[in-house]
């Protein structure tokens, strides 16, 4: 988090619900405890994040990757892609290296059985 950016969260934590006068109630236990993320230099508070932070779009899209709904890492070869249909395990170049050796395989087999 660069300097900027710590500023802008430090002036956003007045706005949330939980924080009152430096101190987190979510936190407050019968003794006040100080709200973490206005004293630290990245993001703590899940709260904060859920809340507060997308009131500001852009430091939320700085601050925070893009949600990596729908993609899935190949079996292969480690990469990530995006599935076409949900059962699908293999990258496209790995599916049709696999369909070429399984097929090889299966002309080989049918052959020597012949």
């Amino acid at each position: 988090m660069t300097y900027q950016q710590y500023r802008a969260v430090r002036r956003l934590v007045h706005s949330c619900c939980n924080y009152d006068r430096g101190n987190c109630l979510l936190l407050d236990d019968g003794e006040e405890c100080a709200c973490p993320q206005s004293i630290s230099y990245s993001l703590i508070c899940r709260w904060f994040q859920a809340a507060v932070l997308p009131l500001d779009g852009e430091l939320c899209a700085a601050l925070l990757p893009p949600p990596a709904t729908g993609r899935r890492r190949c079996r292969e070869c480690k990469r990530i892609f995006t599935p076409p249909k949900h059962n699908t395990l293999y990258c496209p170049d790995c599916a049709a290296r696999r369909t070429k050796r399984s097929k090889r395989d299966w002309a080989r087999k049918k052959r020597a059985g012949a």
